[in-house]
């Protein structure tokens, strides 16, 4: 059977009986050394611990996880952040929120693709407008995220207005793509 066949564990504390011991005895080792050496005809010599040094390795578990946790709590994340290393200012955007910026982003530069491919793929030319009405909306976006790059540095506030104007162009030219398409499949269904 191999080694893997060979080893033997016993069951999870769970599910032994109240009696029972939870450690290795010297009546349950030498069960598993003859059950392993009939299986991989190996002698394997295995350490039996006693109740004492269980309980003292247990200890010793339980006061290293104590002092670790002590050790975070006192050196906790108020320090990491008076650190110059991990200094931001309080305005910085957080991990998620970032991960939301830059997928807006990706996601709109997407559509814009896949709406120029519809475009070509489909002959209906109109769609291309729209891809192109989408254009000054991506501009806002990449103001939008340079400004919060530069952790929204007043000295920037003018990619702030430039946002706004972007989103207000963005919006005019997808309406006008929008009736182009409209005129377009009016025109299409009229001729068929």
């Amino acid at each position: 059977m191999g080694i893997l066949g060979s080893l033997c564990f016993p069951p999870p504390i769970f599910l032994q009986k109240p009696g029972q011991d939870h450690l290795f005895t010297a009546k349950s080792s030498s069960k598993l050394h003859i059950s392993a050496a009939k299986r991989s005809e190996l002698t394997v010599k295995r350490p039996v611990f006693t109740r004492s040094q269980e309980s003292s390795k247990a200890m010793m578990t339980i006061l290293m996880g104590a002092a670790g946790i002590a050790l975070i709590s006192l050196a906790g994340p108020s320090h990491a952040a008076e650190s110059p290393v991990f200094s931001e200012p309080s305005n910085a955007l957080s991990l998620p929120t970032w991960a939301i910026h830059i997928s807006s982003v990706a996601e709109w530069v997407t559509a814009m693709a896949l709406v120029w491919q519809y475009g070509e793929k489909s002959g209906y030319e109109s769609w291309k407008g729209l891809s192109w009405g989408m254009v000054p909306l991506l501009g806002g976006a990449l103001c939008a995220c340079t400004w919060h790059f530069f952790y929204n540095s007043e000295s920037l506030e003018v990619l702030v207005a430039l946002q706004a104007a972007l989103t207000v162009i963005g919006n005019a030219t997808m309406c006008i793509a929008a009736y182009r398409i409209y005129t377009s499949s009016q025109e299409r269904s009229n001729n068929v």
